[in-house]
């Protein structure tokens, strides 16, 4: 099984190297975009004994443990 973790920083922080791409996408000349905020992406391998359930409890723990700063990031994640 696999854990896609995605790793965000909050709508209230201010993102400088998003907002860094958006520039330079408008400069290129690129439609339509908004808005950019970057992140983190983590792919986990879970062990094969774990259940639906003891696997989607881990990765949260995990996710709120160690992959973020809840001051300033949010995540998501899903299992496959």
């Amino acid at each position: 099984m696999k854990a896609h973790v995605y790793v965000t920083l909050k709508k209230t922080v201010l993102d400088p190297q998003g907002q860094a791409i958006h520039n330079a996408l408008k400069k290129m000349q690129y439609q339509g975009i908004e808005d950019v905020r970057q992140g983190k992406y983590f792919e986990l391998r879970l062990d094969d004994t774990l259940d639906a359930a003891s696997a989607r409890a881990e990765v949260d723990r995990i996710a709120r443990e160690v992959l973020t700063n809840p001051v300033i990031e949010e995540y998501t994640f899903e299992l496959e």
